[in-house]
């Protein structure tokens, strides 16, 4: 790097090496690994053999001899780019077929296919709501919600995670026309469940949208994996004009890219004035033609997401055994996201190291992802773990909760 034309004195850019310092001090500091799917759960992190479970790869489809194949055959029909915005010419047939595929599939009128989730969402919620309107945000939504409502420059009204009724005053207390309500279904975090129901109740008695964000859901929850909504029977004839539906594709069904859905008119909406849809370029119809591999999987495979039923079973029946004694607390959950906080971040960074040592995966999160003092595992299952999988993990927990006594 060349230096300075002009000597200004001290620069803020001197204080970044203490500042980088002041994180690794706080066991803040986070680390990339190199890391290459094997076979089943396995990764290779670093050029070591590991058991993982931090995947969102929640039924191992990313390694799907199916998937594999229809995004090789999209690469060779449609070429590895697609060139340009979907308003110019990135709008493949694939993309298209995908697009009434995934509304089918969630029992919704249309759907809109984006090239990743975190620009959907911070893009979709200044699409909906704007100065002077307001928007009500769960204390525990995901960052890329967090920072789409913060580019709205809507008025914010954070209520506390799941309180219903503190979002219902706060609803009440609004005095603007346009309302938004904005939550994840599944909280990628904890692992637990939004009152959907209740959700939709609220935003028909106060005139609001909600934008429900079923990244963690998608594939998981309800009958063949179709989602939250189906899961709670509010599609079909039963969908509501009031519900944006966003899920991701990189999850769940093992590829990458997201979708937003809803109806009709809404989804024209959003197709007219969400910029990351109409000033970026297009997902690849190689990566469509994976994702509709992966649709025609969950409907032709149940045995996966049973499997992955099991495994959720089998882990949270162990874990009392397996933790006992410690302060650590095993949150609920049905899902395959499953949280183990363990308090503070050098506590979590020693049990992540003691499963590391036994040749499992599960990587520490700390803030500012979660909130002080509740760093955590966030254990991620997957059809991919056989039951002997599960029973390892409870056996790495086991021995990282005798660790400190034993020492």
């Amino acid at each position: 790097m060349t230096s300075d034309t002009h000597d200004l004195g001290p620069s803020w850019l001197d204080e970044i090496p203490q500042r980088l310092a002041a994180l690794d001090a706080a066991h803040l500091t986070r680390r990339r690994r190199e890391a290459r799917p094997e076979d089943g759960a396995w990764l290779r992190v670093d050029g070591r053999r590991m058991l993982a479970f931090c995947s969102n790869d929640y039924l191992g489809l990313s390694q799907h001899p199916a998937l594999r194949e229809a995004a090789i055959a999209g690469a060779r029909r449609y070429g590895v780019g697609s060139g340009g915005s979907p308003m110019v010419s990135g709008h493949s047939e694939a993309n298209a077929a995908l697009e009434r595929e995934l509304a089918e599939f969630v029992g919704l009128e249309r759907a809109l296919y984006f090239y990743a989730g975190y620009a959907t969402n911070a893009s979709i919620v200044p699409a909906l709501v704007g100065p002077g309107d307001a928007l009500f945000s769960d204390a525990l939504n995901h960052a890329c919600l967090i920072d789409g409502a913060r580019l709205s420059k809507a008025t914010i009204h954070r209520f506390e995670h799941a309180d219903l009724a503190q979002l219902d005053a706060l609803m009440q207390a609004s005095p603007a026309r346009r309302k938004l309500v904005i939550s994840d279904a599944v909280f990628s975090m904890d692992g637990d469940v939004a009152d959907i129901p209740a959700l939709i109740a609220l935003c028909e008695q106060h005139d609001a949208l909600l934008l429900l964000d079923d990244a963690h859901g998608f594939g998981v929850c309800g009958p063949q994996g179709r989602g939250s909504l189906a899961a709670v029977g509010r599609t079909g004839a039963r969908a509501s004009r009031r519900v944006v539906y966003m899920a991701t594709l990189g999850k769940a069904a093992g590829v990458a890219g997201a979708f937003v859905a809803g109806s009709q008119v809404l989804v024209e909406w959003l197709l007219q004035k969400t910029r990351s849809y109409t000033f970026a370029t297009a997902a690849p119809a190689m990566l469509a033609e994976g994702v509709r591999a992966a649709l025609r999987v969950f409907r032709d495979e149940p045995a996966r997401l049973a499997q992955l039923q099991r495994n959720i079973a089998r882990f949270r029946a162990g874990m009392p055994a397996a933790i006992e004694g410690t302060p650590w607390t095993l949150l609920p959950s049905e899902t395959a996201v499953q949280a183990l906080v363990i308090g503070a971040n050098d506590d979590a960074l020693r049990v992540m190291q003691s499963l590391a040592d036994a040749g499992l995966w599960v990587p520490a999160i700390r803030p500012p992802t979660v909130a002080e003092g509740s760093a955590r595992l966030r254990i991620a299952l997957s059809a991919a773990h056989a039951e002997d999988d599960i029973d390892a993990l409870l056996r790495g927990l086991a021995q990282a909760a005798r660790g400190p006594r034993d020492a």
